[in-house]
């Protein structure tokens, strides 16, 4: 995942100017470049090198929290590998221009993302339900034990 996020990152920085815009599915999908140098929604700009370290350091808690984890892990890994992925692409480009390229804008108004941030996305949501199953299925335990 990280090596295709720097492969198209690469590509919009080198076919296209900062303030581009090129439409590809109209009113789904358009690429627009954008030069992000904080966090989220453009938010905490001027931190990129800051969030870049901020980055290895979820990274090596994720490796550390791995190793300690031992039981019904699979989805939680999933969902850490997404994570960590999203968080690699972005701090690789933090660490090194302290600012991210952006381009995916879905719908109109929204915000401009990566592919780094779409796998941060995906990791959460994986985290999210892979909580939510582990809750309901231990309510079930309890529930028959009862």
């Amino acid at each position: 995942m990280t090596g295709l996020d720097q492969i198209t990152k690469l590509i919009v920085r080198l076919n296209m100017q900062v303030g581009d815009t090129r439409p590809f599915r109209q009113g789904v999908l358009q690429f627009t470049y954008y030069q992000n140098s904080g966090a989220a929604r453009s938010s905490f700009q001027g931190y990129g090198r800051l969030f870049g370290v901020i980055a290895v350091i979820f990274i090596v808690m994720v490796i550390y929290y791995r190793k300690k984890q031992t039981a019904n892990r699979y989805w939680k890994d999933v969902g850490l590998a997404f994570l960590v992925a999203g968080a690699a692409g972005n701090g690789v480009e933090r660490l090194l221009f302290g600012k991210v390229t952006d381009f995916l804008q879905f719908g109109s108004g929204q915000g401009i993302m990566n592919i780094a941030d779409l796998s941060i996305n995906v990791g959460v949501l994986v985290l999210f339900a892979s909580e939510i199953v582990a809750s309901i299925r231990t309510r079930a335990r309890e529930k028959s034990l009862r």
